[in-house]
């Protein structure tokens, strides 16, 4: 039996630190291992004690691409534990909050980290040298998401406006003036991009998936909605724990989510795509087509092109909603704690992000459980490469490591917040 080993110590353009270990005997690949060795971040321990109040600036700094992802997810999951259901502008800034996120972390990641794979380029300053008007255009995209994020957030990178109730300051509505016009011109400049990419080389590789995303009654979900999947699946965030499960790999720092029923799942664009095409607005759904996308994708090389549809639906979101606000009353509502638990699930760029947290009588938090993308993506991202890869592995091994690196890359994985919460058992035996 001859066996091939490949070892990609470090992957690069993904965030977070994380290796790549395949094996393939006479041809078929039999192991294909994403080996998490970033240490473990205990965020759920941190949380253990603390205020109420306290968790959505926590469990921002889980991530400094996606910290609007958790501060909703742990806001709405305090929510529903005191019982208080926001709506109206205050309602309406959460999403425009959400929409400023989406924009630029998919710009970063479709221009910057994936844009290179298909194009035969190393990284994106390789890239620009040929292709200086896309990256502009991808930063442009990017500014006016770090904008808007800034201007409801107080700054781009954990926003510190964000609170359990509302926000701490509500915007005045003649400030959107110049925020809306940046919005536009990028909204101009995605649906340029999304023929642009269109136009890339993308794999004939199809895969039968299991998606899982939110629906809402008649939104494309962020931060509200049921869990539902292409397999049946409806259920709230509170029944997400009964189907749904961790295991822990010996060769990785994060867990791995499997749906009970069905093993591996998908979520992330691809699957809130195709579960919710009809959601979309029109221009998104006419620049999905015009870009070559048909209302099901399983492709996951087209994800970028996924990834492009939302950022158009973000920035024409935005401007739905700013153009529509009206200033609240107050920016928040007061609050009363008491004992309880609360659920909550959004849509992180990546996927849905899962809290869950048991409050005492003082609104003290007594446990905290975080399930984020990446880890529910993981045990696909293995699946994925086992059987795409196999196809090249006869390959010389800097090809191989190419073709590997591209389709983790197409998860787009954040590797950091999937090592927060893994659970640690230490066994120590002692002579009597």
């Amino acid at each position: 039996m001859k066996t091939r080993t490949v070892n990609i110590d470090y992957l690069s353009r993904v965030e977070g630190e994380t290796s790549l270990y395949i094996e393939a005997n006479d041809g078929k690949v039999t192991a294909a291992q994403l080996q998490i060795f970033e240490p473990p971040r205990f965020f759920e321990a941190f949380l253990r004690g603390r205020d109420f109040t306290e968790a959505p600036d926590i469990t921002a700094r889980i991530c400094g691409i996606c910290p609007i992802a958790y501060q909703m997810s742990a806001t709405h999951a305090m929510e529903n534990a005191l019982g208080v259901q926001i709506d109206g502008p205050i309602r309406a800034l959460r999403r425009l909050l959400y929409c400023g996120e989406w924009i630029e972390s998919h710009a970063l990641h479709m221009f910057m980290l994936h844009a290179p794979d298909f194009l035969g380029y190393k990284d994106v300053i390789g890239m620009a040298a040929d292709y200086p008007e896309q990256v502009k255009q991808g930063l442009e995209i990017k500014k006016a998401g770090n904008s808007l994020a800034a201007f409801l957030g107080g700054r781009e990178i954990h926003p510190i406006n964000v609170r359990v109730g509302g926000f701490y300051r509500a915007p005045r509505k003649r400030d959107f003036a110049p925020l809306a016009e940046q919005l536009k011109r990028s909204r101009d400049v995605a649906v340029g991009a999304a023929q642009w990419l269109g136009q890339l080389n993308f794999p004939d590789f199809h895969r039968k998936y299991e998606f899982v995303a939110l629906r809402h009654d008649h939104e494309y979900p962020m931060n509200e909605g049921n869990i539902i999947s292409n397999t049946g699946l409806a259920i709230s965030a509170s029944e997400y724990e009964d189907h749904f499960q961790e295991e822990h790999v010996s060769y990785s720092h994060a867990l791995q989510a499997v749906h009970t029923s069905y093993g591996a799942y998908l979520v992330g664009p691809l699957a809130r795509y195709n579960l919710n095409f009809d959601r979309l607005s029109p221009l998104a759904q006419e620049a999905a087509r015009t870009a070559g996308l048909s209302e099901v994708c399983d492709n996951p090389f087209q994800s970028i092109l996924v990834r492009c549809v939302e950022t158009i639906y973000a920035l024409d979101e935005a401007i739905r909603i700013i153009d529509s606000y009206e200033e609240p009353e107050a920016p928040h509502i007061s609050i009363t704690p008491h004992a309880g638990i609360g659920y909550a699930c959004t849509e992180a760029p990546r996927g849905i992000l899962y809290h869950k947290y048991q409050l005492d009588e003082n609104g003290a938090i007594l446990d905290a459980k975080i399930m984020p993308p990446t880890s529910q993506n993981q045990k696909m991202i293995e699946e994925d490469l086992r059987a795409y890869v196999e196809q090249y592995i006869q390959e010389d091994d800097d090809t191989l490591t190419r073709h590997c690196e591209q389709s983790i890359r197409n998860y787009d994985p954040c590797i950091s917040c999937a090592t927060h919460f893994l659970q640690v058992t230490a066994k120590r035996n002692t002579s009597a």
